[in-house]
């Protein structure tokens, strides 16, 4: 009986013994991961990253060699701490943190251990690393930006995290990726794909060669070239003329959709995101809660449109028909609406029809067609679901499914929005701040250049895109097909031409520019903050937008001067040169540019955090930079002069 239990146990342990073989042999022969094989090292080849062009073909982001030192936490022998930290350049406490990181992340898979090194320290430390087991030397690529221009639009890269790494295995431990900007927006068309050697090791763990003579091994696939829709020499010029001011420039090409210029100000140079200083550098930026560096007001800044918004209750009130171009309103220096009063900056008893009232930016009027609006069918609550969907049709109060990195939605209210304020019933005076912008209504600065650009291709837009060419693609349909809003053609001649009448005659008559015809419409936002919970009222924004020229829109542009006073003080000098500047090449109004450069809101910023009091809309002394500074901004400016660049000499 004992033999054959004996036996019976033999077979069986026989039987367990050549099913394991089988299944590590034959069933799992397939998923066999080299990955996890400490008999064969995998050094990874990274491509060359895609180099990114502006509109014109000058080259904005290249690249520059860079030596990381990697580790395999599993593979390091004892050796000498010190000698090895003085080569690194760091201390024996860093060399502690980054070795049980990367044994945290993976004992036996590679990851960064110092990243960035100088070539002077790659050449001494390459003779070297033989000593050091586990450890080895990886080439790959930064970016180089060959400009001080668009942090906000070309963003950065930096190393992944573990969140990313989980969402996206393609990622290990120290790779790098696009963090914002194009760079975030175009990681994958940019990034191409790494290779990979699969390096066998002998049993005293000394490389011998490619494992199965390179059969698995993989060459990389080169990121893609894109070029995108900015124009370098506007943004720079754009990005001059908000030194020392806050806010956000949009401006868009309205046959296509294309971005010319995204300035976000203040703004920084890209190259201080690169290299060994990125984290630090990144972590001052994003300490700064007062400027917000990295905030890019253009895209992610909500802010109350004021008048500009009266251009779209202009059209809405012409579709409804509640309206027609010559019918008059008599301004009684404002607007009374229940036991309210809405100031207006017209003369007594000013009688404006449409364009006029564009024109003069008259309250009255435009409270008057807004109530019209939401009263057409005597159901105000039905009235402004009306007036939303109109809005909504321009691209505001929705993300606009573009290719931007970041952005907000902003705000146009409908009977939903006011249900808990107004649950069981709802006039038209209850909302009547929409009429000029205010109230409820709340939009990005790309937003109200969409705007602009819908109503100069009178009645349609394409999505605004910062993309223009990549590489052996094609661009999808969402930038090419335009997108009509529900407004009829025919009525945006009316106020096309209420808004010419600002520049010649109106709110930016001083602003015009010779041999342009610009269409206008300034606007002043209220500005409210609190200090030790109080709410106080601070200097008034400055918002501007505005197309040309009128018969063949080359450009529309919005632009957001926080504390800018009123619409032409700030706003409207930097929309009329960014026109000239975009369509001529040159500069006419040197006098606009010269109070522009010469001139800082810096004073403005400051009143909430200065400990000094203030009064209401309290208007101090404007300030105003010194010598040096204007010079040199001045020949910053010079340096974009088109005319000279092409030899022509002195306008």
């Amino acid at each position: 009986m004992r033999q054959f239990l004996l036996f019976i146990t033999i077979i069986v342990v026989a039987l367990i013994f050549i099913s394991r073989l089988f299944y590590l042999q034959i069933y799992t022969a397939g998923s066999h991961s080299l990955f996890e094989d400490n008999a064969i090292r995998k050094v990874y080849d990274y491509p060359k990253r895609g180099f990114v062009y502006d509109r014109n073909g000058q080259l904005l982001v290249a690249n520059q060699p860079s030596y990381d030192v990697m580790v395999i936490p599993r593979e390091v022998e004892p050796l000498d701490t010190l000698e090895f930290c003085s080569l690194l350049k760091i201390d024996k406490e860093r060399f502690l943190k980054q070795f049980n990181k990367a044994k945290h992340y993976s004992p036996r898979l590679p990851s960064v251990f110092v990243s960035h090194l100088s070539k002077e320290d790659y050449a001494v430390l390459q003779e070297k690393m033989r000593k050091f087991h586990g450890f080895y030397i990886q080439k790959r690529s930064l970016r180089d930006y060959e400009t001080s221009i668009g942090a906000n639009v070309l963003g950065d890269i930096g190393e992944v995290n573990n969140r990313i790494i989980e969402k996206q295995p393609y990622y290990k431990m120290g790779d790098l990726i696009g963090k914002q900007g194009v760079e975030a927006s175009y990681e994958k068309t940019l990034r191409g794909v790494k290779g990979i050697k699969f390096i066998q090791k002998d049993r005293f763990n000394r490389d011998i060669g490619p494992y199965k003579d390179g059969q698995y091994d993989t060459i990389p696939e080169p990121g893609k070239d894109i070029t995108i829709t900015i124009d370098a020499d506007l943004q720079a010029y754009g990005e001059i003329l908000m030194k020392n001011k806050r806010g956000g420039v949009i401006a868009i090409e309205p046959s296509t959709g294309e971005i010319l210029a995204m300035v976000a100000a203040p703004t920084y140079d890209p190259n201080i995101l690169v290299g060994r200083d990125r984290s630090k550098n990144f972590t001052k930026l994003y300490n700064d809660s007062i400027a917000k560096p990295l905030f890019n007001r253009s895209l992610q800044g909500v802010y109350s449109p004021g008048s500009p918004f009266k251009l779209m209750n202009a059209l809405i009130s012409l579709q409804e028909g509640v309206m027609s171009p010559p019918d008059i309103v008599t301004c009684y220096r404002g607007y009374h609406y229940g036991g309210s009063f809405m100031k207006c900056h017209c003369a007594y008893g000013t009688r404006n029809n449409l364009i006029s009232g564009i024109q003069h930016s008259c309250n009255a009027y435009f409270a008057t067609v807004y109530r019209k609006i939401l009263d057409k069918n005597g159901n105000a609550s039905k009235g402004i679901d009306v007036w939303a969907e109109h809005a909504k049709s321009f691209g505001l109060g929705e993300y606009l499914n573009n290719d931007l990195f970041v952005g907000q939605k902003g705000r146009i209210p409908d009977r939903e929005y006011y249900k808990y304020a107004y649950p069981k019933s709802f006039y038209s005076s209850y909302t009547v701040s929409n009429a000029i912008g205010q109230g409820e209504v709340a939009t990005t600065p790309i937003q109200l250049a969409n705007m602009a650009a819908a109503i100069a291709n009178r009645g349609h837009f394409y999505t605004p895109h910062i993309i223009k060419k990549i590489e052996n693609e094609t661009l999808p349909d969402q930038f090419t097909v335009p997108k009509h809003t529900t407004i009829d053609k025919q009525h945006f001649e009316p106020v096309i031409e209420g808004m010419l009448q600002v520049y010649r005659r109106g709110t930016a008559a001083a602003l015009q520019v010779k041999d342009i015809d610009i269409c206008g419409k300034t606007g002043t936002v209220e500005n409210f903050t609190k200090v030790d919970g109080v709410k106080m009222q601070l200097t008034d924004h400055s918002i501007f937008l505005a197309f040309a020229p009128k018969d063949d829109p080359k450009i529309a542009i919005a632009v957001f001067v926080e504390n800018g006073y009123w619409g032409s003080r700030y706003a409207g000098k930097i929309a009329s040169l960014m026109i000239e500047k975009h369509i001529k090449g040159y500069i006419t109004r040197t006098d606009l540019e010269t109070w522009l450069l010469k001139h800082s809101l810096e004073a403005e910023y400051a009143k909430p955090y200065s400990g000094k009091p203030f009064g209401i809309n309290g208007h101090s002394a404007f300030q105003v930079v010194s010598d040096e500074e204007y010079h040199k901004l001045k020949s910053k400016v010079d340096a974009l002069d088109n005319t000279k660049k092409d030899g022509k000499g002195d306008k």
